[in-house]
């Protein structure tokens, strides 16, 4: 805590730094993790934008089971005393430990550190990232170094880990048998939070959230696993289109994910008054949205922007002969 203390000393010194250090934890957020791994698989490689959905999903499973077991309160818990950046509390649920946005900032941006390794930008631009994000949990206070230092490291081990069943193209069948045990691994865990009997000082709060990021797992793999086994054979889009239609696949493509995201909410909350399962059905619709029915308008969309062939001169026939 005496670390947090120095910061917090910053903080107050120079509220900016934060307004700053505010920005740049996004990119450790949900939000951020949607957008890049649906870029990779509608405009860049599939097999890439499958990568880092295995490291977040494996990474969250990870992370969730870590914090349901060691239970570790937020900082600002454990001492009263101590005060953070308060937009940043929304956030910054569950347990402390280890750090979530840390995790998910490692787990991406490492990967396409590695997958892009080749390129000197890379080489900078996404370690920058994986310092920044995480380093922005500590200044904003939200949580502790070994919080931090143990969501990268798990997130590092991921990355290393699971690169070598995506650095060649293995075929459909790998692929489908890769998200079955991605699948395996959630339901796992979703078992775990709803039967293993926690000690009778496990917060409530914190428990419903782990079991509610159990249940968004299995809906969102459950749909990625569809999505191995019917895309390749029924749909088999092309990422590659003109800048343009490009553009048009990614924006179009996340209003209607982020929007189906959080216009379901409210639906969903009228019709199962807030029970957790309805997380998975929720996640399951987003990414069959995404993954199956957006893809459907690619050839379409990919005409935007495509320079048209040069008319072709008339050819006299006495010219011909």
């Amino acid at each position: 805590m005496s670390f947090l203390y120095v910061l917090e000393k910053i903080r107050h010194a120079a509220p900016w730094l934060a307004t700053i250090f505010s920005f740049l934890t996004n990119f450790g957020g949900e939000a951020a993790f949607l957008v890049v791994s649906l870029f990779l698989l509608w405009c860049v490689d599939k097999r890439e934008g499958f990568y880092v959905l295995s490291v977040g999903f494996l990474g969250t499973v990870v992370n969730q089971t870590l914090k349901i077991l060691f239970r570790v309160p937020r900082p600002w818990v454990r001492d009263p005393d101590f005060t953070i950046w308060e937009s940043a509390r929304a956030e910054a649920t569950g347990y402390s430990f280890p750090s979530g946005h840390a995790q998910n900032a490692v787990g991406v941006y490492g990967s396409l550190a590695l997958w892009h390794r080749k390129s000197k930008a890379a080489r900078i631009v996404f370690p920058l990232l994986s310092v920044l994000v995480p380093f922005s949990r500590l200044f904003l206070g939200v949580h502790t170094p070994a919080d931090v230092l143990c969501g990268a490291g798990c997130a590092l081990l991921l990355v290393f880990a699971i690169y070598p069943v995506f650095s060649r193209d293995r075929g459909q069948r790998a692929l489908v048998v890769w998200v079955s045990f991605c699948l395996f691994a959630s339901v796992a865990f979703l078992l775990f939070t709803l039967l293993f009997p926690f000690p009778a000082d496990t917060d409530p709060v914190n428990l419903a959230e782990a079991q509610k990021n159990g249940w968004t797992l299995v809906g969102s793999v459950s749909a990625m696993l569809l999505f191995s086994l019917i895309e390749p054979r029924y749909i088999n889009y092309k990422t590659e289109a003109p800048l343009p239609a490009q553009i048009v696949k990614l924006v179009g493509g996340l209003a209607l994910a982020l929007g189906l995201k959080e216009g379901l909410k409210p639906l969903f909350s009228l019709l199962f008054g807030g029970a957790l399962f309805s997380h998975a059905i929720r996640y399951f619709i987003v990414v069959i949205a995404a993954g199956l029915l957006w893809p459907l308008a690619f050839p379409l969309l990919s005409r935007i922007g495509k320079k048209k062939d040069p008319p072709q001169p008339e050819i006299d026939p006495q010219d011909a002969e």
